[in-house]
């Protein structure tokens, strides 16, 4: 089978889960001796020069220029186009939301839809955004829709009517950090037991609603520290609420880096916490069970969904909920490593290999009904 993939996560992101899913996903399909085409002419992605050669069509470039981001996609859209038709593809699948798909005519299309977010929290989004709608027109334009949970199946039938018939739920796959090697980890891990918090904190992540949940437990205040790595520092709001919630200078810290040095959080860390509100899927709890490390999430959307019994679940909209769910676990040794162990055993169920071959089972079906 020939399958190609557009430009578009890959113009977009130069890290991100959505161009690592199209990343693992062409590999897999390269190892099932399948033709793969990733079809970038100018992108800024990192995932695409681990690839082997023949499977990118495209030159990376370190960053657009400023303000030339809409010349680059234009550029890349006709590049893409062109390139596609030349190569002739038995099957493209658009690797975000488009006006105008890059797939010749008759070629079937698949298109992933991820999560609801731009529907359900579209006041935390610029009034110009367009995601919603652009994400319509290409879910009408596709001939099937990969939905990478159920929940997300079920909140694109509810809010865009899309008929059952043309989703299917394909889980992601995890990858799991490479080893640490010689990197010394930070002197900071030895310092005072933490909480772990991973990525972005604003809105519907609820990175506010963990810090007010924490500041409920004189407990915890006086025993943990916490930290978020990633997401960017701790902008001046976050600062004031932090100080008004009764935490001392530095007890909860920013940090950024790499993937090797977020394993060696992941792995010291007391917990693993993920308050967000709502997950199309939740790639970070499953990190946290990569490096033994307790995980303790939202019981909303699809949390329950991909982390199965491996969590100490609770109500993010409930601030007592939270800090009874972190109290239960931090300090009981027991329930700690009764998580470590369900953790260890639920990431079995999410790989690249069996994502790989439900992406393929639709792909067949959507030649099958081409023809």
């Amino acid at each position: 089978m020939r399958i190609a993939y557009d430009y578009q996560a890959f113009t977009l992101q130069s890290y991100g889960g959505i161009s690592r899913y199209f990343a693992c996903l062409a590999q897999g399909l390269m190892n099932l001796q399948h033709q793969v085409k990733i079809i970038a002419p100018l992108h800024r992605n990192s995932y695409l020069g681990l690839l082997p050669p023949g499977i990118v069509d495209g030159r990376g470039i370190t960053k657009f220029p400023p303000k030339t981001a809409r010349l680059f996609i234009a550029y890349n859209y006709l590049a893409t186009r062109l390139k596609i038709a030349q190569w002739q593809p038995d099957v493209v699948h658009e690797t975000y939301y488009s006006r105008v798909g890059s797939a010749p005519k008759n070629c079937p299309t698949v298109i992933t839809v991820y999560d609801m977010i731009h529907e359900l929290y579209r006041n935390e989004f610029p009034a110009h955004d367009n995601t919603s709608a652009l994400k319509i027109k290409a879910i009408q334009r596709a001939d099937h829709v990969i939905c990478i949970s159920e929940n997300t199946k079920q909140d694109l039938m509810r809010l865009h009517g899309t008929d059952a018939n043309k989703i299917s739920v394909v889980h992601l796959g995890f990858t799991k950090f490479g080893d640490k090697g010689k990197i010394s980890p930070p002197a900071e891990l030895n310092r005072k037991p933490f909480i772990l918090y991973v990525g972005n904190r604003e809105g519907y992540k609820n990175f506010s609603g963990l810090i007010k949940a924490v500041a409920l437990s004189k407990k915890l205040v006086n025993d943990f520290d916490i930290i978020a790595f990633g997401g960017g520092q701790l902008t001046s709001a976050e600062s004031s609420l932090i100080q008004s919630s009764g935490f001392a200078p530095e007890q909860v810290r920013q940090v950024s880096g790499d993937d090797i040095l977020l394993g060696q959080y992941y792995e010291a860390a007391r917990a693993f916490v993920y308050p967000s509100l709502y997950e199309g899927f939740g790639i970070p709890p499953l990190e946290a069970m990569a490096h033994r490390c307790p995980v303790i999430s939202s019981n909303t959307s699809s949390m329950p969904e991909v982390i199965g019994n491996a969590a100490e679940f609770f109500d993010p909209s409930q601030a007592q909920s939270v800090c009874l769910a972190i109290e239960n676990v931090v300090y009981s040794d027991a329930r700690s490593a009764e998580l470590r162990h369900l953790g260890h055993h639920r990431l079995k169920a999410f790989t690249w290999k069996k994502c790989t071959a439900q992406t393929l089972v639709v792909y067949r079906a959507v030649l099958g009904q081409s023809k």
